[in-house]
C-alpha cells in the first residue's frame, strides 16, 4: 500500500459535526465549494481518527440516513452520536437522528428518532448543544418559522409573505430527554437571555451552560451568558475583568478543565478569518490569550474536541472568509496541547520521534508497551507525511499565486 493510501485524511469540508469518543475522533457531514457551487458531503460516510495511531479511516454508515447538510448540530452522549437540524438544498431541518459508535462489528447504522414525545425546536442550523444529565439541550441558530410560531425568541431577517414564512435568529431552548425520548422547553426561571445568535458556540463545565459570542443581522457578538442547568436561571451578560477576545462567529469554545474553557479562531466583525486562542477562567471572569499558537493557520466554522489527555484536536473548517470568498476548505488536523503530558505519553513521543535511532532498542520492550511504542511510532511518520505534503502544496500555491501575478 502506498504512503498517500496509508495515510489518508478525511474530505476537506466545513460546517461539520464531529465528536470524541474513547480514542476515536468521529467526523460526519458538512460541504465543500467546488466552483463556486457548495456541495454536500456524502451522507453515508463517516471518518474516524485513531487518536494514539493518527490514523484516518473511512467507514460506509447504513440504516435511516440525514440528509447530507452543513450546519447540523453534533453531540455525543453513552457512545451514540446525535445530529439535529442542518442546511441544504431544500432548507432548514429539524430532524434528530442518532448512530451507535460503539458498534462491535464496525457497521455505523443511522436512525431517525421519529417515536418521541413533545415538540421539536422549528428548523434551524448553525445552533449550539449542550450535553448534560442525558438530555441535549440546544439553543438558538437561523431558520425559519411560520406566522403563527413568531415569539420573542425570534429576530425576523426576512420574509416570504406569500407564503407566510419568515427567517431569523433564535435565542429558545429546547431540551431532548434521551431516556424519555421526549422533547420539552424548560421554563426559564429568571435572569436575562442572551440576544438571538446563529454561528455561536456553547461549552458545559459542571451545571452551566456557557455560550459565547455568535451573529444576528450584521452584528457578531463576544459577549459570554450562562444558563444554569438545573434551575433553569440565565447568568446575563458575565462581567469580564482585562481583555476580551474580538467579536466573532463560527468559532469554538471546548472545556479543558473544571474551571476553564478554551476559545479557538472564527470569523471577526470586520470578516477576517482568526487564529487567535484565549482560555477563560470562570472563577475570576478573567480572558488570557495564548501567544505561542500559529498565525497562519485561521480557522472558521471547524470543530474542535477534547483529546484523552486535554489536548484540543481542531479539524476542518475553511481558512477563507466565507461570505466572499470561499474556496479555502481545510482537511489538516491541528492539536493545541493546554497543560503538560504525562510522563508515559512524554516518553512515548520521545521514543515515536527517534524510532530510527532506537530501532535495536524497541524490540526489547515489554509487549503491551511496545504495542503502544509502535502505535506512536505511526502516529509521527504520518504526522510528518502529512506536514510533508501541507508544505508541497503551500509551496505550490505560492509559485502559482506568484505566476499568475505576474
Amino acid at each position: 500500500m502506498e504512503d498517500s493510501q496509508l495515510f489518508c485524511v478525511a474530505e476537506e469540508r466545513s460546517g461539520h459535526c464531529a465528536v470524541v469518543d474513547g480514542n476515536f475522533l468521529y467526523v460526519w457531514g458538512g460541504y465543500v465549494s467546488i466552483e463556486d457551487n457548495e456541495v454536500y458531503l456524502p451522507n453515508d460516510e463517516i471518518w474516524t481518527y485513531d487518536i494514539d495511531s493518527g490514523l484516518w479511516t473511512m467507514h460506509l454508515m447504513e440504516g435511516e440516513l440525514p440528509t447530507s447538510m452543513s450546519g447540523s448540530c453534533g453531540a455525543c452522549l453513552n457512545g451514540k452520536l446525535y445530529v439535529f437540524g442542518g442546511y441544504d438544498d431544500k432548507g432548514y431541518s429539524n430532524r434528530l437522528y442518532f448512530v451507535n459508535l460503539r458498534t462491535r462489528d464496525g457497521t455505523y447504522i443511522w436512525e431517525k428518532i421519529t417515536n418521541f414525545e413533545g415538540k421539536p425546536p422549528t428548523p434551524r442550523d448553525k445552533l449550539s448543544c449542550w450535553v448534560y444529565k442525558n438530555r441535549l439541550i440546544y439553543f438558538g441558530g437561523y431558520g425559519c418559522r411560520r406566522h403563527n410560531e413568531l415569539q420573542d425568541c425570534f429576530d425576523v431577517h426576512d420574509a416570504s409573505w406569500e407564503e407566510q414564512i419568515f427567517w431569523g435568529w433564535h435565542n429558545d431552548v429546547h431540551v431532548f430527554d434521551t431516556m424519555t425520548q421526549s422533547w420539552f422547553q424548560p421554563e426559564i426561571k429568571g435572569g436575562v437571555p442572551p440576544q438571538p445568535r446563529a454561528a455561536h458556540t456553547c461549552a458545559v463545565l459542571g451545571n452551566k451552560g456557557y455560550i459565547f459570542g455568535g451573529r444576528v443581522l450584521q452584528t457578531r457578538m463576544n459577549d459570554l451568558h450562562y444558563l444554569n442547568l438545573d434551575t433553569w436561571t440565565w447568568s446575563g451578560r458575565v462581567p469580564i475583568t482585562g481583555e476580551s477576545p474580538k467579536h466573532r462567529s463560527w468559532h469554538t469554545l471546548t472545556p479543558i478543565a473544571d474551571d476553564k474553557l478554551f476559545l479557538f479562531g472564527g470569523l471577526s466583525a470586520d470578516n477576517i478569518p482568526l487564529s487567535d486562542g484565549w482560555i477563560h477562567n470562570v472563577i475570576t471572569n478573567h480572558w488570557k490569550q495564548l501567544t505561542y499558537l500559529p498565525k497562519t493557520r485561521p480557522r472558521l466554522w471547524h470543530t474542535a474536541c477534547l483529546g484523552k489527555e486535554n489536548e484540543i484536536m481542531v479539524f476542518g473548517g475553511s481558512k477563507d472568509d466565507l461570505l466572499s470568498l470561499d474556496t479555502g476548505h481545510c482537511n489538516d488536523l491541528l492539536i493545541f496541547q493546554t497543560q503538560p503530558y504525562s510522563l508515559l505519553r512524554s516518553c512515548l513521543d520521545c521514543i515515536g520521534k527517534n524510532a530510527v535511532i532506537l530501532e535495536n532498542q524497541i524490540s526489547l520492550l515489554p509487549p503491551k508497551l511496545l504495542q503502544q511504542v509502535l502505535k506512536k511510532i505511526t502516529f509521527w511518520t504520518a504526522a510528518n507525511h502529512r506536514e510533508e505534503q501541507r508544505a508541497q502544496k503551500e509551496e505550490t500555491e505560492n509559485k502559482y499565486q506568484w505566476i499568475s501575478s505576474n
